[in-house]
């Protein structure tokens, strides 16, 4: 697994990410949240373009950690990412979650923690996949040149 990644290749994999958590958790957190699509839809989007933002300066910074200490990007190493992903954007979003729904910083924070219980999963099988998917990529087009 190469962690040399471009900025725009980091951006694409993290509207990807964003993307198919939107269109999973919107319907999900009205549901259980009983409030309205189109709230929840708000309150995901502000996440999302939050998480966004988080995902291409956490993922260069972690990917330029990696390779300064030389560090295989193992199973292991896979966790360590999803934690520190998920644990800086709750500090980020628990705020923003208690401000845009008028509830308290601690409901804000049991709805954040219900949510990383799909993310942290979620994060590890997205990057995964996303680096298998790469890497393949990347041989068949040397392979091709």
């Amino acid at each position: 697994m190469s962690a040399n990644k471009s900025i725009t290749e980091r951006i694409f994999q993290a509207i990807g990410f964003e993307l198919l958590a939107i269109l999973i958790c919107t319907p999900l957190l009205a549901w259980v949240m009983e409030k309205p699509m189109l709230e929840m839809g708000a309150v995901t989007l502000l996440i999302a373009a939050l998480a966004l933002a988080w995902n291409v300066i956490f993922n260069g910074l972690f990917d330029r950690l990696l390779k300064r200490f030389a560090i295989a990007h193992n199973a292991w190493v896979r966790v360590v990412h999803a934690l520190l992903f998920e644990g800086g954007l709750v500090a980020l979003g628990v705020p923003l979650i208690a401000w845009w729904l008028n509830v308290s910083l601690w409901q804000a924070f049991l709805l954040d923690i219900g949510v990383l219980l799909f993310f942290l999963p979620y994060t590890y099988l997205y990057h995964w996949v996303y680096d298998v998917v790469r890497e393949r990529l990347v041989i068949r087009s040397t392979c091709n040149a």
